[in-house]
C-alpha cells in the first residue's frame, strides 16, 4: 500500500525492520503473493473449522450434559500450548540455517504433524483423549503459523509489504468462511470430515511452498546459542517497543472479544436459539457466507482506502469497535437474524482488520533479526485470547447464560480499539 510506504519512509527504524530493500525488489513478487493469499488454508482452515465446528460436534455425540466445559478446556489447553509453540518455533526459525531455508522446515514438520492428529482425532471416542491429542495439534499449528507470516519480513521490501498483506488478509478472510462452510457439510460424520481437513491441509501445504519458492539460507552467518544469543532471541523486546506491545494487547483484546462468540457459534444456534441440528448447519452456512463474501469486500476495499487515507492504523482500530457493535445485535434478541446482522458488521471488521492488520504488525517489530519470535509474541494475542475466551465463555455461558458473552465481547472490543488507537509511531 502506498500509505504503508510512506509511514515506513518516516519511521527510524525502518532500515533495521527491512532485510530487502525497495530498490532491490522493484516489481511485486507475484508468486509469494499467491503464497502468502492461499496460505491460512494451510493452518488456520483445517484446524480452525475442526476446533470451532467439528470437534463441538463430536463432543455433543460423545457427552451432551458436559459439552459446554468440554469445549472451554479444549480451547484453554490448546491455546497455552499454541501461545508457547508459537513463540518457540518462531525463534528457532530465526535462527535456523538448512538447504530448505529457515522458515520452511517448520511449514513442512508442522503441517504433517497437524494432519496426522487430526486422523488420530477421528478415531478417538474420548472427550480427555481429543483434547490431550489436540494440544499436539496446537503445537503443529502453531509452527506452521509462526514461520509462514515470517517469510514476509524476510523477503518482502517495505514498499510491497502492505501489498502483500493485503493479499494474506484477504485469504485470511476468505479461507475461514470457506472451511465453516465445508465443515458444517460433516456435521453428520465429525469424523469423514476430519478426514477431509487433514487431507487438504497436505496438498495445500505443497502449494505454499511450492509458490512460495524459499531458498537455501546456508550461507547466512550462524548463530552461535551463547547467552548474548539466548538473551535476543530468546526473551521479550524491550528496546523502541512502546507500539509492538500496544499493538500485541489490542490484537488479544480484539480477538478474545470475537473468540467468545465464534467459540460458541454451534451451541449459540442450537442452546441460545433453541435449533435443531439440522437448521443449525444451515444457519451456520448462511452466517460463514455473509462472512466469507462481506468480508472479502471489505478486505479488498480497505487497502484501497488505507492507501487513500495515508493510514494503516485507523482502519484497523476502526474494525476492532465494528466488532463490538456487531455483538449488541444478538445480545437483545435471541433469534437467527441478529446473528446474522453480527455476521456483516463482524464481517467488516475483520475484513479490513486483516488487510490491514498485517502491515501494522510488520511496521510495529522492534527488529528484523528476531522477526519470527517478536510476531510469534504477537501471535500470543490470539492464541492467549483464544485460550481465555474458550474459558470465560464456558464460564460466563454456564453461570450467566448466553446473553452475557455478547455483553463481554463489546466490553473487549472497545477496550482492543482504544489500545490500537494509542499508537503513535504508525497512522
Amino acid at each position: 500500500m502506498a500509505a504503508n510506504q510512506k509511514v515506513n519512509l518516516k519511521k527510524p527504524n525502518m532500515a533495521i525492520n527491512a532485510k530487502v530493500k525497495d530498490e532491490q525488489q522493484p516489481k511485486l513478487p507475484v508468486s509469494f503473493a499467491l503464497a502468502m493469499f492461499m496460505s491460512p488454508a494451510v493452518w488456520i482452515g483445517p484446524v480452525a473449522s475442526a476446533r470451532s465446528t467439528l470437534l463441538p460436534q463430536l463432543f455433543s455425540q460423545i457427552d451432551s450434559v458436559n459439552k459446554v466445559w468440554a469445549v472451554g478446556i479444549l480451547g484453554m489447553v490448546s491455546s497455552l500450548t499454541a501461545a508457547i509453540a508459537n513463540l518457540l518455533f518462531g525463534a528457532f526459525s530465526d535462527v535456523t540455517r538448512s538447504r530448505l531455508g529457515k522458515r520452511k522446515p517448520y511449514i513442512i514438520l508442522g503441517t504433517v504433524v497437524t494432519s496426522l492428529s487430526l486422523v488420530a482425532i477421528a478415531n478417538i471416542q474420548s472427550i480427555i483423549a481429543i483434547i490431550a491429542v489436540w494440544v499436539v495439534t496446537a503445537a503443529a499449528e502453531n509452527a506452521v503459523a509462526a514461520s509462514i507470516y515470517a517469510q514476509i519480513s524476510d523477503r518482502i521490501a517495505p514498499k510491497w509489504r502492505g501489498t502483500i498483506s493485503t493479499f494474506y488478509g484477504v485469504g485470511g478472510t476468505i479461507v475461514p468462511q470457506l472451511f465453516a462452510i465445508l465443515a458444517a457439510q460433516f456435521l453428520g460424520d465429525v469424523r469423514v470430515g476430519l478426514y477431509v481437513m487433514a487431507a487438504i491441509a497436505l496438498v495445500l501445504m505443497l502449494v505454499h511452498i511450492w509458490l512460495a519458492g524459499e531458498k537455501s539460507n546456508m550461507d547466512e552467518p550462524k548463530v552461535t546459542l551463547d547467552k548474548k544469543n539466548l538473551v535476543t532471541h530468546f526473551s521479550l523486546p524491550t528496546k523502541g517497543a512502546r507500539d509492538y506491545y500496544l499493538a500485541l494487547f489490542g490484537k488479544f483484546f480484539m480477538v478474545l472479544g470475537h473468540t467468545i462468540i465464534t467459540t460458541y457459534l454451534l451451541y449459540i444456534f442450537t442452546d441460545y436459539m433453541q435449533m435443531n441440528d439440522k437448521s443449525a448447519g444451515a444457519a451456520i452456512s448462511i452466517f460463514s457466507s455473509i462472512m466469507l463474501f462481506i468480508g472479502l469486500t471489505f478486505a479488498l476495499v480497505s487497502g484501497v482506502l488505507a492507501d487513500k487515507l495515508k493510514r494503516v492504523k485507523l482502519p484497523v482500530s476502526i474494525a476492532t469497535y465494528l466488532l463490538g457493535l456487531a455483538a449488541l445485535f444478538p445480545l437483545f434478541d435471541a433469534n437467527p437474524w441478529t446473528m446474522y446482522v453480527y455476521g456483516v458488521l463482524a464481517a467488516m471488521g475483520t475484513g479490513i482488520y486483516n488487510s490491514v492488520d498485517g502491515a501494522l504488525n510488520l511496521d510495529v517489530l522492534p527488529s528484523a533479526a528476531t522477526a519470527g519470535k517478536d510476531l510469534g509474541l504477537i501471535n500470543l494475542g490470539v492464541t492467549g485470547a483464544q485460550m481465555l475466551g474458550a474459558l470465560v465463555a464456558s464460564m460466563i455461558v454456564t453461570g450467566l447464560g448466553y446473553e452475557a458473552i455478547f455483553m463481554f465481547s463489546v466490553a473487549m472490543e472497545v477496550v482492543g480499539g482504544i489500545l490500537i488507537s494509542a499508537i503513535k509511531s504508525v497512522k
